[in-house]
Order: C-alpha cells, then structure tokens, then sequence
C-alpha cells in the first residue's frame, strides 16, 4: 500500500477505513430482565427453626426384650467350638513327601527325603488321633507318597548297582 493512497479507476478516492475498535469494552453490568436476582452468600440469613422435642420416654412396663444369644455353653442353642486346628506335622509330611519326587533326580536325595516325610506322617496321625485335630488326609497322603518315593528311589539304586558291577568295559582311568 502507498501513501497517499492512489485513486481509483473513476479519479475519487477510496472511502476512509472504519474506525479503529477499541480492545476491550466495559460489560455491561445491567442484569439481564429474564434472570432473577442474584444470591448474595454473605447476606443475614433467617435464623433456624427450633429444634424438635425429645422423644417421650420408654412405657415403664414394656416386655423385656431377649438379649443377644452368642452360644455360649447354657444358651438354648448351645456350645458352638471354632474350627479345630490342622496338625502341622501333617502339612509337613505332605511337603516334605511332594519334594521328594523331585528329589529322585538328584543322587539318593529322593529317597531320603521319602522316608522322612512318611515318618512325619506316622508321627502326625498318632498325634491326631490324640488331639482330633484336622489334617489327617495330609498326614496318609504324606506316609503313601514318602513310602512310594522310598520304593523308587530303592529300585533306581538297585538297577544302578547292576548297571555298574556288570559293565563289561576294558578301560582303567
């Protein structure tokens, strides 16, 4: 654009830009006629209603109410006893028992392992038997695994010593 500006193709002038607008315009503060007034938060405010009257008292001569029955030895419904602990050395059998599979793969460790779990077992279903306490299924499955590990690891020695006495080869290291 050039100053001063060119004329136009008839000789006038172009006419004068708008005027400039201003960046801000004030808001207009006039509430709009279809809104309510507004709420002011910090205006006095109607004082509460009164509280309500306390209920009125219990009828004196009313039915006494049963209490709790929490089945205690007396109550009309009994003594209930908690569960019954599980003997630990059941558990023991049972793990003991389980890891002595996998210790048929190292050298005699699975057969060790067998037996002790099998006497865990018989230790703990006398102990079970005196007691009544829970866990005897672990302890016969811990005696039936430990003694079958054992009767395993006892074969594998057998055929392993045979292998061995009987080996034909020539060669002395």
């Amino acid at each position: 654009m050039t100053y001063p500006p060119t004329s136009g193709p008839d000789g006038t002038y172009p006419p004068p830009p708008d005027p400039p607008v201003q960046p801000y315009q004030p808001p207009d503060l006039q509430p709009h006629p279809s809104y309510p007034p507004a709420h002011d938060p910090y205006a006095a405010q109607a004082p509460a209603p009164a509280p309500a009257p306390y209920a009125p008292p219990p009828v004196p001569y009313a039915a006494p109410q049963q209490p709790y029955d929490y089945g205690y030895a007396g109550s009309p419904y009994g003594y209930q006893a908690g569960p019954r602990p599980t003997e630990g050395l059941a558990i023991a059998s049972l793990v003991v028992s389980c890891a002595s599979i996998a210790g048929l793969c190292g050298w005699g460790i699975g057969g060790l392992l067998g037996v002790l779990g099998a006497i865990f077992g018989h230790v703990a279903r006398r102990r079970i038997r005196r007691s009544g306490a829970n866990g005897a299924g672990m302890a016969l499955a811990g005696i039936i695994i430990g003694w079958i590990v054992t009767g395993v690891a006892l074969i594998l020695g057998v055929v392993l010593v045979i292998a061995i006495v009987s080996d034909n080869s020539t060669n002395t290291f």
